[in-house]
């Protein structure tokens, strides 16, 4: 049993075989995912397809990660957010609501995408950017710094 923090109180958990992370029963990881030792995935979270969770990363809620996906840092995905392809989430970013991060995206520093919105292609977002609402981040965009964006925006930038 551990306690993840999360309000429900200790929960019948293990230790991940690939990484030594710990991993609620209720959580769904495959064994080709990584889980570093100081990492969680729990609640009803699904990780799979090769994804890399580590350094004090969460997965936690209804939250999707598949592919070749990385949660680092202190990095946090959940609700019903997904991320996936070779997408990257690093830092302090939190991913949650039903967001989606694909692609070869990458959400670093404080960064937050959340709501609706979605952040895919080579789309960078970094700083303390926050992607919200219906917002969609695409092509090689980057939204760095204070930036806002928000309700039906899009931003995009050229694809090489």
């Amino acid at each position: 049993m551990i306690d993840f923090n999360d309000g429900n109180g200790p929960v019948s958990a293990h230790k991940h075989t690939n990484g030594g992370g710990w991993v609620s029963d209720s959580a769904s990881v495959d064994e080709s995912v990584y889980v570093g030792s100081n990492a969680v995935v729990f609640g009803d979270a699904m990780v799979s397809g090769g994804a890399v969770i580590y350094g004090n990363a969460k997965v936690y809620e209804d939250a999707v990660v598949t592919e070749n996906t990385v949660v680092s840092g202190y990095a946090a995905v959940y609700g019903d957010a997904v991320v996936s392809g070779n997408a990257e989430v690093t830092e302090n970013v939190r991913v949650s609501g039903d967001a989606v991060v694909f692609g070869d995206a990458v959400i670093s520093g404080n960064a937050e995408v959340t709501e609706n919105a979605k952040v895919y292609g080579k789309a960078l977002v970094y700083g303390d950017a926050l992607v919200f609402g219906d917002a969609k981040v695409c092509g090689d965009a980057k939204v760095c710094g204070d930036a806002r964006v928000s309700g039906n925006d899009l931003v995009y930038g050229e694809v090489e």
